[in-house]
């Protein structure tokens, strides 16, 4: 957007140098404000050394740029990204003083140019030179992203830039360490009276942080996040009562904290994420806006926290064990996700009522290892259960190598389940089809049905020939009178027809072998039951990356 306001006032003024060369030919440029020639150049903006000096910018300039008031030109470098702001500010003395009072700083390797396996040296160099021409500057944005950096030893300069960084007026700050041996630690007194004033959002990672009660109070303070964090329990709260504006804390394998006590004076708290934090037994909750939930990798006691207000919740849990226990302590849910693995125990039938549930989504894991096969069709359950179900998703996966589960896991944790997944590398172990499969045995259950007139789209990937399979599809066909669309696919995880990715996610032989009964199961059972109004969606292994290994 900055680029493109730049590129609108050249035209203007080539325009305006035109009917003054007609007038006055005799009229010269001035030597203050040029740009230079569209010559393509190999270097990254960032590795020029104009942030020390106006000599080599001098060097490139060729056509003059018009003499707009200062106050207009910080304004639209502030609407550019950093990487373009410092494109301009090479080939324009003009914009090489604005340049260097820009209020955000986003240092990675893209924003830095450095090329790919490029050592820490290098980085933090080249961060120290723009750090020493922005001091004095108020900065409103302060990222650093050492994650993934060869050879780091940048602990010895991080005092000295954030001493630069952290003045008033700073609103977001993210620090992200890769783990050394060597764990740095965050420097609380530089969070002065007026930092505390206006940071609103701080992100750390693979640091410590000992606040002590003569912190104060941040004041704007709203979003917090802290991975690989060190603290204790006694120093998170007391960074929460100093941050009583907080909306969104995320807790990210935080071993230190055994217990988390969220007191009813964070008002404002309404999303609570707690991931793998392996020392953590209870969550106690009083904040009365607490209405976002996500839990995963620790069995946390919830008998402590204050869940009626609670309206999404996502969690690693036994489906049993939720269906039986959360409509009674969080009777307002409208968005569900659990993710369960090697399920033993089918949903029960209860009476309990999910009533304001519109939206849900369970990720099984399944596979050869478990005793017995988990019986999908139990899963009526859930839909009997939520009168207002609007979306259902079913995932279901299948591995029988516990390391490729416990990788799985970890991707679905730290991407949030729903992000971008990259291909494992080796060979899986082939799984065998544990459920009885509908040409085993075609004749179907049937239970009395209650009429759905809210759910519009189902959707279940991981489709196979599973009889109990077969039967949950055929029931929603029968009884969800206002159903859209329904999709079926007969592998699991991204496509590369998805924007975000380049590759499918890769499948075991086993699930290839099954996909074409899957197909055949659609064809023989379900196509015929599906109404005219309903969009039925089959979706196949992929041509280009789903061909099975031959030999």
């Amino acid at each position: 957007m900055g680029m493109l306001a730049l590129n609108r006032l050249m035209p203007l003024r080539r325009d305006r140098r035109r009917r003054r060369r007609h007038h006055r030919p005799q009229i010269r440029a001035r030597s203050g404000g040029l740009i230079a020639s569209t010559g393509k150049r190999k270097t990254s903006p960032c590795q020029q050394d104009d942030y020390d000096g106006d000599s080599q910018a001098g060097k490139i300039m060729r056509n003059s740029i018009p003499d707009l008031p200062e106050d207009i030109l910080f304004r639209i470098q502030s609407f550019m990204s950093m990487r373009e702001a410092a494109r301009a500010a090479c080939v324009s003395r003009a914009f090489l003083h604005s340049w260097r009072c820009h209020p955000n700083l986003i240092f990675n390797k893209d924003t830095i140019g450095l090329k790919r396996n490029a050592f820490g040296e290098n980085f933090h160099g080249k961060i120290g030179r723009i750090l020493r021409n922005h001091s004095g500057i108020s900065l409103k944005t302060f990222q650093l992203d050492y994650s993934g950096m060869c050879g780091f030893d940048g602990t010895s300069y991080l005092d000295s830039w954030l001493q630069i960084a952290l003045k008033p007026e700073i609103e977001e700050l993210t620090l992200f360490l890769p783990e050394t041996n060597r764990q740095y630690s965050f420097p609380c007194s530089l969070l002065s009276d007026g930092v505390r004033d206006s940071l609103r959002y701080i992100k750390l990672r693979c640091c410590a942080l000992h606040p002590t009660p003569e912190l104060g109070p941040l004041r704007s303070l709203s979003s917090m996040h802290l991975l690989y964090v060190s603290i204790t329990w006694a120093e998170l709260e007391c960074l929460l009562s100093n941050s009583l504006a907080l909306e969104h804390l995320e807790l990210n394998h935080c071993k230190g904290i055994i217990c988390l006590k969220i007191p009813c004076t964070l008002q404002q708290l309404s999303s609570l994420n707690v991931v793998e934090c392996s020392g953590l037994k209870v969550i106690e909750s009083k904040a009365p806006n607490l209405s976002s939930l996500f839990v995963r990798g620790s069995r946390v006691n919830f008998s402590l926290v204050e869940t009626l207000q609670i309206k999404k919740l996502d969690m690693g849990r036994a489906i049993c064990d939720a269906r039986a226990k959360l409509p009674s302590i969080m009777p307002n849910l409208e968005t569900l996700i659990i993710e369960s693995g090697h399920e033993v125990v089918d949903a029960p039938m209860l009476p309990t009522k999910f009533l304001y549930l519109r939206h849900l989504t369970i990720h099984m894991i399944t596979g050869s290892t478990i005793s017995r096969p988990y019986d999908y069709f139990s899963l009526v359950s859930f839909i009997d259960a939520s009168p207002s179900l609007e979306t259902l998703i079913l995932n279901v996966w299948r591995w029988r190598c516990s390391f490729i589960h416990f990788v799985l896991q970890s991707f679905l944790i730290a991407l949030g389940l729903i992000q971008a997944f990259h291909p494992f590398h080796g060979q899986v172990t082939q799984v065998r089809m544990v459920h009885e499969s509908i040409f085993t045995d075609s004749q179907l259950r049937h239970i009395p049905g209650h009429r759905h007139g809210h759910l519009k789209s189902v959707k279940i990937t991981g489709f196979s020939s599973a009889k109990s399979l077969v039967e949950l599809t055929c029931y929603i066909l029968n009884n969800a009178v206002s159903l859209e669309c329904l999709t079926l696919d007969t592998i699991y995880g991204p496509r590369c027809d998805q924007d975000k990715y380049r590759r499918c996610f890769p499948m075991i032989d086993g699930v290839l072998t099954e996909a074409p009964r899957g197909l055949a199961a659609i064809r023989t059972y379900i196509e015929d039951k599906v109404p005219s109004t309903v969009n039925l969606i089959v979706l196949e292994p992929c041509s280009r990356c789903h061909v099975r290994r031959r030999g």
